[in-house]
């Protein structure tokens, strides 16, 4: 009978953790602009939602209106911090970011975060973008997402803010 509770409970749980979840978020400082900086450590108390796109990505659009709807909804309480690596560059985040009207940053990597951050490995050396993070106030990596059929209410829908309204139920340890 325990079984069969743990069992419903657990299929009733639309996303479970993901398999890069549950560690300490890899610390890093990487560029919005020439004079702008932004590292996780700035964020700590709040929810930072780290999100791996490339501007020529189509979900990558829907999802970052997903991503601006979530900082309205919740404001203070969360922080987005989106990360392109080559070949968005520049003038083409600059062209994204006007053309899908963005409040949110977008960071630039030349590889290193999205490595410590994806792991591909000999075996799985690709990485599928979007690719999403979820961290709590504390800077450890609750969940996370790639961009696949059983995914897309994160992606494209309400699922990410489902998942941080069970973030934000959750009281920090003291």
């Amino acid at each position: 009978m325990r079984f069969l509770c743990f069992l419903l409970l657990s299929a009733a749980c639309a996303f479970g953790a993901g398999e890069l979840s549950n560690r300490r978020a890899p610390g890093f400082a990487l560029p919005e602009s020439p004079t702008k900086m932004h590292d996780p450590q700035d964020y700590r108390g709040k929810i930072l939602i780290v999100d791996f796109m490339q501007v020529g990505c189509v979900h990558c659009v829907k999802f970052s209106a997903i991503l601006e709807q979530a900082k309205a909804r919740y404001g203070d309480k969360i922080a987005v911090l989106s990360i392109v690596n080559p070949p968005s560059d520049a003038k083409s985040v600059a062209a994204y970011i006007a053309q899908n009207k963005l409040t949110n940053p977008i960071l630039f990597d030349c590889g290193q975060v999205a490595y410590s951050y994806l792991r591909p490995s000999m075996t799985n050396p690709s990485i599928v973008i979007p690719h999403v993070f979820l961290i709590d106030g504390a800077g450890i990596i609750r969940n996370d997402f790639t961009y696949g059929a059983d995914t897309m209410p994160i992606f494209e829908g309400a699922g990410l803010f489902a998942e941080l309204d069970k973030m934000l139920a959750v009281k920090p340890a003291r």
